[in-house]
């Protein structure tokens, strides 16, 4: 039977990674990456690779994007140099130094722009609400709002929805959903600040070691 075609946007995190595998059951997915003058911009990429490698994914079907304006823009410690990463505090309620300015609305710009020019039908985002970051661009709303935008902007016979099928999960989770469909967490990079060892202590290591921790699996990554 064939499948529908789908955009998956893959960082190269435990997030994304998971989506992946979620949307390989019931589509051929078409894998994005972008490249944005991150601090660990070359491991994540290789984690692309190695997912996109992982599934099979022709290359034809693999597009990494280059949004360097976004670290020209600054405003984050991921693409700042002179904005320290912070210190991982999983209690912490204001919106870390590690928020990308409107990040997730410019991929989802040009993920969309592939979809329709490929005729794909969704695009897949593994964006977390409930216990993630806390950032503004990973809530329900904001995806609500831009499947009403990429309806009113593109031809009348174009239909993309954007599918966040991790948002309202918890990280544990999201970890025990990877080990059900054998998604290749060993393969992903989650860590903000490190591209050898993972640091285990900024705000993206601890939310990836707590959740395994809680989902009683072995964090398969190599940590200092």
């Amino acid at each position: 039977m064939h499948k529908e075609l789908a955009i998956v946007l893959v960082s190269g995190g435990m997030d994304s990674c998971v989506t992946a595998a979620i949307a390989a059951q019931t589509c051929d997915p078409a894998l994005m990456h972008a490249t944005y003058g991150q601090r660990t911009q070359q491991r994540e990429l290789k984690a692309f690779e190695d997912i996109a490698d992982h599934y099979g994914v022709p290359e034809e079907m693999r597009l990494v994007v280059d949004l360097a304006h976004l670290r020209r823009i600054g405003g984050s410690s991921l693409t700042d140099q002179s904005i320290d990463v912070e210190e991982a505090d999983l209690d912490r309620e204001s919106i870390p130094s590690s928020y990308v300015p409107f990040r997730n609305a410019n991929l989802l710009c040009v993920a969309a722009s592939w979809a329709e020019a490929i005729g794909a039908t969704k695009i897949f985002i593994g964006a977390v609400e409930e216990d993630s970051s806390g950032y503004p661009d990973c809530r329900r709303e904001f995806y609500d709002a831009f499947n009403r935008l990429i309806d009113v902007g593109t031809r009348p016979e174009t239909h993309i929805e954007i599918v966040a099928p991790l948002i309202a999960m918890k990280k544990s989770e999201i970890v025990a959903r990877g080990v059900e469909l054998a998604a290749p967490l060993h393969l992903t990079w989650s860590c903000y600040r490190s591209e050898d060892k993972a640091c285990g202590r900024c705000d993206s290591c601890a939310l990836r070691l707590r959740a395994f921790r809680e989902a009683g699996v072995s964090d398969p990554i190599e940590y200092e």
